[in-house]
């Protein structure tokens, strides 16, 4: 008995040594590091995760409303006048405009219900119609990216062209058409003028949305060199050469955007209609029939009327005690201008027309000095106030800096 609990006890032994080589010997498992999942984000448009629905992108047609739209993806009537008036202090859907694009964001399963309606006002604004729940109503805005850029350019048929030419935003021309409305005639610019400019420019997703700015400008015209830089003084942003300089005038160079001078100031003109020679004390500016005319500058309308054998409809806009300006053959005037109201410079006065003694469309412009005519394209305007003293450091500062940069800009690149 004794002899057969040895062998045993010896055959646990050998057993536990035999588990204890193994373990001992058996590798250890490396340890597996976590798998990480990368999710990535939901695509997102107009705050919404587009993923998570069925999105349908159109354009508005011509005379469509928001009931046509709405009430084709099952909107009823009652619920279509209860989202008009709830969208009255946010957006007025009478004013959805042709070829401006909307979505409809439905969801994924078989009902396809509509959970919103986006309609974009413009290239950044839209409003947002959430139908989800209850009903909400809010703007919002494309992110907009801001870049500062330079152009250049030479000119040899119009600055529009130009800007056409050298692939620019074609805005630029208007922007500096303002600019220089008091010193530059734009419509008189010469083969060989130059241009170069520092601006900001908007995009949304990589589109450009417009000129936000113009911080300065060199424009050579005839031979002569005019600068312009935006400043900010006192909340208002005008202007200024580099003598700080206001470059916004009394009188503007024109008071219509014209194609030609048909007839100049004269004190003896043949006359084309009468065919006997007469004084013309005005000029003639050929301009298409309902062409915007508009005042040259600040002023109160003094005189409105009906010349039959002469000058048609007619105008008269007193500006100060020195200088009123005669506006005549207009085809009408504009909505609330009449003897005794006020009109601002470049206010809508008129149109253009052919009314009383003319042979076509025209505007025969006039100024009169201390009640005596005089011509036009000689009255020299007086500019607004410079740059203030206390401001001048602060201006100088930043025109220098602009300067610096216009002059960096290559010319050679816009032949």
């Amino acid at each position: 008995m004794k002899k057969s609990l040895i062998i045993y006890m010896i055959a646990v032994v050998c057993v536990g040594i035999l588990v204890w080589i193994f373990i001992l010997q058996e590798p250890k498992k490396e340890e597996q590091e976590p798998v990480i999942v990368h999710i990535p984000p939901p695509v997102m448009k107009f705050g919404l995760p587009i993923d998570s629905f069925c999105v349908e992108q159109a354009m508005i047609k011509n005379n469509q409303n928001l009931s046509d739209i709405l009430s084709a993806h099952g909107i009823s009537l009652q619920m279509i006048d209860r989202i008009a008036r709830a969208s009255a202090p946010v957006f007025d859907v009478r004013k959805l405009k042709k070829d401006n694009a909307y979505y409809c964001f439905s969801s994924k399963d078989s009902l396809k219900k509509l959970a919103y309606f986006i309609y974009e006002i413009d290239q950044v604004d839209y409003v947002v119609y959430d139908l989800a729940d209850s009903l909400h109503i809010y703007k919002g805005q494309k992110p907009v990216t801001r870049k500062i850029r330079t152009a250049s350019g030479v000119i040899y048929s119009s600055l529009w062209k130009t800007m056409e030419d050298n692939l620019l935003n074609p805005v630029l021309a208007l922007e500096m058409s303002d600019i220089y409305q008091w010193s530059v005639d734009f419509f008189g610019i010469q083969k060989g003028d130059q241009f170069r400019v520092i601006y900001e420019e908007s995009f949304v997703d990589s589109v450009s949305v417009g000129v936000t700015a113009i911080h300065a400008c060199e424009f050579k015209h005839a031979g002569e060199g005019f600068y312009a830089f935006r400043f900010k003084e006192n909340d208002t942003i005008r202007y200024f050469n580099e003598k700080a300089e206001n470059l916004q005038k009394a009188f503007l160079k024109a008071p219509l955007e014209f194609s030609r001078i048909s007839s100049r100031f004269s004190h003896s003109r043949l006359h084309p209609v009468l065919k006997f020679r007469r004084p013309h004390h005005g000029i003639d500016y050929a301009a298409a029939s309902g062409t915007p005319v508009v005042s040259i500058g600040a002023g109160v309308v003094t005189r409105k009327g009906y010349q039959a054998g002469g000058g048609g409809n007619y105008l008269y806009i007193k500006h100060n005690s020195v200088y009123t300006s005669c506006y005549m053959h207009l085809k009408g005037f504009a909505k609330g201008v009449a003897p005794g109201v006020r009109v601002s410079q470049g206010q809508l006065i008129g149109y253009v027309g052919s009314t009383g003694l003319a042979t076509g469309p025209h505007l025969d412009f006039r100024i009169f000095r201390n009640g005596s005519p005089v011509d036009p394209l000689k009255v020299k305007s007086e500019p607004g106030k410079p740059v203030s003293k206390g401001n001048l450091p602060e201006f100088t500062q930043l025109k220098d800096s602009l300067m610096t940069e216009i002059q960096k800009i290559d010319l050679s690149c816009a032949l």
